[in-house]
């Protein structure tokens, strides 16, 4: 029992030791805060608690109305590409996603039928021109020379004949008059009168040989140069069977239609395609197109060129400007809407085709009002509110705001900031109300 008391004691002195020591940081700890309240309710601040920040001034500026509305991104173009002939695919260029320019080789089909084809095309070219030289030798022309009967070698020794002939019978029948005349007188017996009348029957024959014989000339010359035209026919369609050998062994190669992307890729090498299949898939993604519904009552105030800004929820706070391009004259009688088109920029190709994206239509007119730098306004987490502090008198105002749409850097301020005032833009994270601040 003296032991029990013994310990007992020892564990009173134990016991009254710690009340004591947590007694004296208490007073401790009261006393500083006690200390720290005293300064800050007396409205002192430190001398040098003094926060240098950045400051810009609000403005006023006007803003434009505006119909909203929202739609799907659709590409500009899409095209299924498809061979312009039918055959085995030797090689594909592309795979889904590729981008390609406008002419690019994206297939080909094996084209050793279609060289054959050309080769045999070109030979009978080659042909059908040797026929017309040969032809025109025929009539002693010269390639590409003009025809004239009478410039014939042939027609002209036939005329030279038929010109002598008709000579020897001039001159038959002038002695023939004469010695009849001469018989008719008795001068001279009538043997000799018809010894020269046989003489002029027989140039009388051989006139009229000789001129059948020109008229023979010049109808062979005509059919002569009748076979150049023929032949000369025979090389322009041969001309024409190559150009459609060249045009088929072209076909082979199929290429971009437009610049783009390739959607999708339906085939691989080794398919045998037809002028039916598909090739590739390519969108055309710059610009993107959006279709909207306007509401009745809004479509007077769209108008053909009247800009638009979409937004995406892949980026937000990003606008992609456009304009309207197309109205649909018909209001669709079930939503009392018009369908509206517009045309989006989108020259680094982050907008895709498929997207849902909210569409704002400008309107005529507008309202004014107050805008501030991004870097003004301070997201206060613990609150969930946007903050600002306006400096007045080198003094830092705490103002709750409430913000309306971005433009650029600059934010619009529905509540709590006036025009032309004067706001802090750095350090906001250390202001407080009534900091002392230098600019």
């Amino acid at each position: 029992m003296h032991n029990n008391m013994k310990y007992g004691a020892a564990g009173t002195i134990r016991h009254a030791s710690i009340f004591f020591t947590i007694a004296i940081f208490s007073a401790c700890g009261t006393t500083r805060s006690e200390n720290m309240n005293s300064g800050r309710g007396s409205g002192q601040e430190p001398a040098t608690e003094m926060i240098s920040v950045s400051s810009a001034k609000t403005e006023s500026r006007q803003i434009q109305d505006f119909i909203q509305a929202t739609g799907t991104l659709i590409a500009d173009e899409t095209s299924n590409v498809a061979p312009k002939t039918a055959g085995k695919l030797s090689n594909i260029s592309v795979n889904a996603g590729d981008f390609v320019r406008e002419g690019a080789v994206i297939a080909k089909i094996d084209d050793r039928d279609a060289k054959l084809q050309l080769a045999a095309a070109n030979a009978n070219l080659k042909q059908a021109i040797v026929s017309v030289r040969q032809a025109e030798a025929r009539l002693g022309l010269s390639p590409s020379g003009t025809f004239e009967a009478t410039a014939i070698p042939e027609v002209r020794a036939a005329r030279s004949n038929f010109e002598q002939q008709q000579a020897e019978l001039r001159q038959a029948e002038a002695n023939e008059k004469r010695y009849r005349e001469l018989v008719e007188t008795g001068d001279v017996p009538m043997m000799t009168y018809e010894q020269y009348r046989t003489t002029r029957d027989t140039a009388k024959s051989r006139f009229e040989a000789a001129r059948e014989q020109l008229e023979t000339a010049i109808n062979a010359a005509r059919q002569n140069n009748e076979a150049i035209r023929s032949a000369e026919a025979s090389v322009e369609a041969s001309r024409t069977q190559v150009a459609t050998a060249e045009q088929a062994l072209a076909d082979t190669v199929i290429t971009a239609p437009f610049t783009g992307f390739v959607t999708a890729r339906p085939v691989a090498v080794g398919e045998f395609v037809s002028t039916a299949s598909v090739i590739a898939t390519i969108i055309r993604s710059n610009p993107m197109k959006i279709q909207i519904q306007v509401a009745e009552a809004d479509v007077p105030n769209v108008v053909l060129g009247r800009s638009v800004s979409v937004e995406v929820d892949a980026y937000r706070g990003r606008r992609f400007s456009g304009v309207v391009t197309a109205i649909n004259p018909a209001v669709d009688t079930a939503s009392r809407s018009a369908l509206i088109e517009a045309s989006i920029e989108n020259n680094d190709n982050a907008l895709r085709s498929g997207m849902f994206a909210t569409a704002r239509v400008t309107k005529e007119g507008g309202s004014t009002g107050i805008f501030a730098p991004k870097s003004a306004v301070y997201n206060h987490q613990a609150t969930q509110s946007f903050r600002a502090f306006v400096i007045e008198n080198g003094i830092a105002k705490l103002k709750v705001l409430q913000l309306g749409n971005e433009e650029g850097d600059w934010v619009q301020i529905l509540s709590g900031l006036n025009a032309d005032e004067t706001v802090a833009t750095s350090n906001l994270d250390q202001l407080f109300e009534g900091a002392h601040v230098s600019q």
